[in-house]
């Protein structure tokens, strides 16, 4: 392969971190509603794309050693290290695909870091929630007397049934 062949690996590397931004925007918007239904969906699809960059990055690996050699490289060079090797216009479009890759790796890193402090907020809600139901509740009767009722004994009425 040549610089043509690397470069559109790039370009479909590109696409993929762009895809794995969106669901990222996607896993966000759902654990943000609450809708935890559609959790696992989101984070399976995020899961997908990553195997597909996964598979992309070790084909790039593989084709970017073999024009290491043409251009005097050692093998595994970064996109710098190409983009200052290769001849132009190549040299300009490696360095567009380096700075590419930068912005779109900070943008998903920030995008998940974020996503985690959202299920750690959930967790810990969920989690104080499930402690808290053995804390007796305050409780009104059909006649307004206000009563405390321990959920483990007789089931607590929030609304008044005669209504």
């Amino acid at each position: 392969m040549g610089l043509a062949e690397v470069s559109g690996i790039l370009w479909k590397e590109r696409e993929l971190l762009e895809l794995l931004l969106f669901k990222l925007e996607e896993e966000q918007l759902v654990l943000a509603s609450g809708r935890t239904r559609w959790l696992a969906h989101a984070t399976r699809e995020v899961e997908f794309v990553m195997e597909q960059i996964r598979s992309t990055e070790l084909l790039r690996a593989v084709e970017v050693d073999a024009i290491a050699a043409d251009l005097g490289l050692e093998p595994g060079p970064s996109l710098n290290a190409i983009a200052e090797a290769a001849p132009e216009p190549w040299g300009q479009l490696f360095t567009s695909h380096r700075d590419a890759f930068l912005t779109l790796t900070s943008e998903i890193q920030d995008l998940a870091d974020a996503n985690r402090d959202l299920l750690k907020a959930g967790s810990r809600a969920l989690r104080e929630t499930l402690l808290g139901l053995d804390q007796p509740l305050d409780t009104y009767t059909a006649r307004g007397k206000n009563t405390t009722a321990s959920t483990g004994g007789s089931r607590a009425h929030f609304v008044d049934e005669a209504l």
